[in-house]
């Protein structure tokens, strides 16, 4: 037998047979959602404000989507002089010397990233 011939009776008892392989197995829906979407499991939070250095630019927004090798980011903002980085980071956009902010959402390629930290001050949405 093959799933596309299952009758409804069929298939509803193979949910209950996966269901009750996960809870052995200790499978979660979101580790499930992840291999469906075929996407690898990342540290990111999606909703969040992220300050991301590139090997090119710094870039400020809040990450909406994250895919195998690209994130889209709304509200961003390049951010060409930070000032002092470690005030930047705790002071937010008093302490930024240079914001450039960007008109529609961007994609990063995830291969650019240096690294990225959360940030945890109001997006940047007025060019200085």
């Amino acid at each position: 037998m093959t799933n596309e011939n299952l009758t409804i009776k069929e298939a509803k008892e193979k949910l209950e047979q996966y269901k009750e392989l996960q809870k052995i197995f200790n499978i979660s829906e979101t580790a499930e959602a992840v291999n469906l979407n075929s996407q690898k499991p990342h540290p990111f939070k999606i909703g969040k404000n992220y300050f991301i250095r590139t090997v090119t630019m710094i870039l400020i927004g809040k990450l909406e989507e994250v895919y195998d090798n690209e994130l889209v980011l709304s509200t961003p903002a390049w951010i060409p002089d930070t000032g002092r980085f470690s005030k930047c980071l705790k002071d937010g956009e008093n302490a930024i010397n240079e914001i450039e902010p960007f008109q529609d959402d961007i994609i990063i390629g995830r291969n650019s990233i240096i690294d990225a930290t959360l940030w945890s001050h109001n997006l940047l949405t007025e060019v200085k």
